[in-house]
């Protein structure tokens, strides 16, 4: 009788889902700042959605490693500032500091796993700033500013100088990852073991054009997956933990360019690798897409199996919960996140029609699970 009982509790509990919280950073127009829902994950909705924080165009938002702190960027214009939060248990999140971003605006953001710093990628002014974070979650003034050189000069408009567009670190966290677009290369930084700072070690190249803008590591670390903004592709690197290098293997275009054409602009946004690391995902602006690639786990190189409209405009912005079970879309320009169920055997997505909520110029999602 016991064993029949805790079968029937397990089942139980398996089943009966779990209720998320869910945070978007906004860019701007008619949003005031950082908004929160909720995903039931057993029902597959999204919840009422309410303003969790007034800031500036709050832009790209990150945790660190015990999702009890958010850290944020706030573009404003004139005073531009990097914003730390606690987050409640109710999913509320409290100010504790802010400081001024002397590199100016700032395209992503990235908290080191020993939570005892964080960098930020400037786009418009092609630097790279380290931030120390004190113990209690709260930030200090800038400590190393670096300033990207170079520029590929492949599409004029995009790449007359260095642009720095996201920041990250490899798995074990001794190096730091930039990808420029305006260079057509990942910059490279070793992180300074004894200090808070950075440290160029290499570079890798991208394609020539490509607009190298996100990137993922494979859950094992074997591989890299670059998005590149310019030409909607994704570029496979092997990574080599040792050194920090990555040598470039190949590049799976995420649309064909027949499909690209019936579009007045096309532009990547956004790269996710699943849990499993068997399936990735990738952002269309322009096509208001997600197209989902195969993973081979030997080779890391990639098929695409499916490209699934986003039932919005300009996906800015996509992310998975920790299970890879749900997949949420920021369509900026229409105001909405829709919400997919993804396919535990094929990695393909199943529009959530009744999932759907309306969130002002979304152009970020952070899941708390």
């Amino acid at each position: 009788m016991l064993r029949y009982l805790l079968l029937f509790l397990i089942l139980s509990a398996s089943s009966s889902g779990e209720v998320l919280n869910v945070y978007f950073g906004t860019g701007g127009g008619s949003a005031a700042g950082i908004y929160h829902t909720t995903l039931d994950t057993k029902k597959g909705r999204l919840g009422q959605v309410t303003l969790a924080a007034e800031v500036t165009a709050p832009g790209f938002l990150a945790w660190n490693v015990n999702k009890d702190r958010l850290y944020s960027i706030s573009n404003d214009q004139d005073a531009p500032a990097l914003v730390a939060y606690a987050v409640q248990q109710d999913g509320k999140i409290e100010e504790i500091n802010r400081v001024p971003m002397q590199a100016g605006r700032a395209a992503h953001l990235a908290v080191h796993p020993s939570e005892s710093f964080l960098i930020t990628a400037h786009y418009g002014s092609g630097k790279v700033s380290v931030f120390p974070v004190a113990a209690d979650g709260s930030i200090h003034v800038s400590t190393q500013i670096i300033q990207h050189k170079g520029a590929s000069g492949v599409v004029e408009k995009r790449q007359k100088s260095p642009h720095p567009h996201w920041a990250g670190f490899s798995p074990d966290g001794k190096y730091a990852f930039i990808p420029d677009l305006g260079a057509d290369q990942i910059v490279i930084y070793s992180v300074e073991p004894n200090s808070v700072g950075l440290k160029q070690v290499g570079t890798a190249k991208t394609l020539p054009g490509g607009g190298p803008r996100h990137m993922r590591f494979s859950p094992d670390g074997n591989f890299i997956y670059l998005l590149n903004e310019l030409t909607l592709a994704v570029t496979t690197f092997k990574y080599n933990p040792s050194n920090g290098s990555a040598q470039r293997l190949t590049t799976t275009p995420a649309l064909t360019e027949e499909v690209k054409a019936r579009e007045v602009f096309n532009s990547a946004s956004e790269i996710l690798v699943h849990p499993n690391g068997k399936f990735l995902y990738s952002g269309n602006r322009g096509n208001d897409s997600v197209t989902v690639y195969a993973a081979d786990p030997n080779s890391g190189e990639l098929k695409v199996i499916e490209v699934e409209p986003v039932r919005g405009a300009w996906p800015r912005n996509i992310n998975l919960d920790s299970t890879g079970s749900w997949l949420l879309a920021a369509g900026a320009d229409s105001n909405t996140v829709s919400l997919f169920r993804i396919d535990p055997d094929t990695g393909e997505l199943q529009f959530q029609r009744k999932g759907s909520i309306n969130v002002p110029n979304a152009i970020c999602i952070l899941l708390k699970d």
